[in-house]
């Protein structure tokens, strides 16, 4: 297995900047997820890492080694794709030696590596279908499985389960998640769900118009969003945002109030906040609890949707603004009824101020 290292790594397409400046450093068996909106250039990053797409600027590097110019073919990698890339016409036997094949290697050989691929992935029993015969989930397992008889330095995953229904997403994440266990291989893996990225990735970065907007443990970016954008993009349902006003700050913690907001303390440690009277307040669905009365916020609901193990409440301010709480329980509220809400004011999160489009793209891009 080997470390990568991009370097800033740049993509034209004529006149068009595609990926701007990218520095990122992969650890040798580390699992690096890149997420962000469709057209952040993700894909086109991973793409380049692969051999598949040039490099217009910057340089990448795979074990300490230069490869801007190295062909796909010499990089030591691996790709799975989204759309398994199969041949129909093979068994699944066949499948997962192609590349073997092609490279002319001793049938002994080739078929003690085959075995070890269907042993890894418990496929022994599908060695002599086709992919008419087998699940969805199947053919990426063969796909995974072509990619591991060639031993790469680097495994690459463009949004591989995707094309998947959601039982067999939850199936092949747990897969992909032993797979990296079992094998300790580095890994790079591309989607654009975040529930993919949170419990698959050693490291996430959060990628938006070519720019790296965060990356970090996925725990870390949850807790500690270092921008509106990332704060947005990272938990489910996406963070709520609201208008306030600093009535008072000190080394770490500012006091904040709005027409809709109660007043109270919130942490401060993002640069940017308390150089204005004004800040862009913001609480996670998950962290808003309702109380009998007081709380910070009130407002009326719209809709409550009952989930079973939680209950997600869309709540209207008295300004008209939209809040969501998503409530650990299983509760019924009915629309038109009034609801007071509080929270551990140490998780609320403080933005320096956003226009209202800058709110809605945060909260949208996920």
């Amino acid at each position: 297995m080997a470390d990568v290292k991009l370097k800033g790594l740049k993509k034209s397409y004529g006149e068009v900047q595609v990926i701007k400046g990218v520095d990122i450093d992969i650890k040798n068996g580390e699992f690096v997820v890149f997420v962000g909106p469709s057209g952040c250039g993700k894909s086109t990053l991973l793409r380049m890492i692969a051999g598949l797409e040039d490099i217009t600027g910057g340089t990448l590097e795979i074990g300490s080694k230069v490869v801007n110019e190295v062909p796909a073919s010499e990089r030591g990698i691996a790709m799975v794709f989204q759309s398994y890339a199969i041949f129909p016409h093979m068994t699944v036997r066949e499948n997962i030696a192609f590349g073997l094949t092609i490279a002319k290697t001793p049938k002994a050989e080739k078929e003690a590596k085959v075995a070890e691929a269907a042993r890894i992935l418990q496929m022994e029993h599908l060695l002599d279908r086709r992919p008419s015969q087998l699940s969805g989930g199947q053919r990426q397992r063969v796909a995974i499985g072509r990619a591991i008889t060639r031993n790469p330095e680097v495994f690459l995953f463009d949004e591989p389960l995707s094309n998947l229904d959601a039982a067999l997403r939850l199936d092949m994440r747990m897969e992909i998640g032993k797979l990296h266990k079992s094998l300790d291989a580095t890994m790079i893996y591309v989607t654009h769900d975040q529930v993919e990225a949170m419990t698959l990735a050693d490291k996430i970065v959060v990628l938006k118009d070519g720019y790296v907007q965060q990356m970090g443990a996925p725990m870390d970016l949850y807790h500690r969003p270092e921008n509106l954008f990332v704060a947005g993009f990272i938990g489910a349902p996406s963070m709520n945002f609201l208008d306030v006003d600093i009535v008072a700050q000190d080394a770490n913690s500012a006091k904040v109030r709005s027409s809709v907001v109660a007043e109270f303390a919130a942490p401060v440690w993002r640069e940017g906040v308390g150089q204005t009277p004004r800040a862009t307040l913001g609480l996670r669905p998950q962290d808003l609890r309702p109380v009998t009365e007081g709380g910070i916020l009130q407002g009326t609901v719209t809709l409550a949707e009952r989930l079973g193990t939680e209950t997600v409440v869309d709540i209207r301010l008295s300004d008209g603004q939209r809040v969501l709480a998503s409530l650990g329980e299983d509760r019924v509220f009915e629309p038109g009824e009034t609801i007071h809400l509080d929270f551990d004011h140490d998780r609320a999160h403080l933005f320096a101020p956003a226009s209202d489009q800058e709110k809605e793209a945060a909260q949208t891009a996920a």
